[in-house]
């Protein structure tokens, strides 16, 4: 996905094709850092620890961007911890825990005090564990599941191609009113209107998921005469914006089911 996932242009290894040889241009291991337009705001315990107008994000090689803030922009408590890590693209990296009255989150806080040479400058600049904190926003909306990055994308298209859906010999959904969902870096991903879909042999599954371009999915198991298998379809009741045409509309894939798309 993005920059430097799936078939980003820095990837590795790289999905599409550039007219010059990237092994030689660039390093193996690629790090971009630059301006965030937005305020970003973490909160704990409903409490602010962390509002900013000044974020970075990093995109690095195989990794999810990452969000670095400026420590000057911490309300919490940060506590000075003993651990340290080290990475040679960046350099040794600094911890600290953050007090929000009785609660300490231990080493949820990072920051390159003094990056090694060639890394981009990320000093003053703090980055956070993600899922420790217990909200994010972007401006006031909120961010699930890890930073939004500005260079993916989801689009979705109504189509009027033949679907279908089999679990071994038997088709389970069949459709002329798809909905292709375009997602930076993955596959095409077809969405079946649930009338479409032969619900008898579908039972909903305990798993949910939170993406930040779509939202919070749902799963099902499927109970079929010849197959049997877990989370073989997934739902957005509820989908972000970008992915609002497949509300309600159900998603398969895996090795139980196979698509047909004419």
């Amino acid at each position: 996905m993005s920059l430097t996932l799936g078939s980003g242009p820095f990837a590795r290894p790289l999905a599409g094709h550039l007219n010059f040889d990237l092994e030689a241009a660039a390093p193996a291991h690629v790090l971009y850092l630059h301006e965030v337009d937005r305020r970003v705001r973490g909160e704990v315990a409903g409490e602010t620890v962390v509002d900013t107008v000044g974020a970075r994000m990093l995109h690095e090689t195989g990794l999810l961007p990452q969000w670095y803030l400026p420590l000057s922009d911490v309300s919490g408590e940060l506590v000075d911890s003993d651990h340290r890590t080290h990475c040679p693209f960046k350099g040794d990296a600094r911890y600290w825990h953050l007090r929000v009255g009785d609660r300490v989150l231990e080493n949820v806080v990072w920051s390159y005090p003094d990056p090694v040479r060639g890394s981009p400058n990320l000093s003053g600049l703090g980055a956070f564990y993600f899922e420790r904190l217990d909200a994010w926003f972007e401006e006031d909306e909120r961010v699930f599941a890890h930073p939004r990055d500005p260079f993916h994308r989801v689009d979705t298209r109504r189509s009027s191609r033949l679907v279908r859906v089999w679990a071994g010999s038997l088709l389970i959904a069949e459709t002329r009113r798809p909905v292709a969902l375009f997602e930076t870096g993955l596959p095409v991903r077809w969405y079946v209107p649930r009338e479409d879909v032969a619900s008898e042999f579908l039972v909903p599954a305990e798993r949910v998921t939170m993406c930040p371009y779509k939202g919070r999915a749902g799963y099902f198991d499927l109970e079929a005469p010849e197959v049997s298998g877990a989370e073989v379809a997934w739902t957005y009741p509820l989908p972000l914006a970008e992915a609002a045409a497949v509300a309600g509309y159900l998603c398969f894939a895996g090795p139980r089911v196979r698509v047909e798309v004419g």
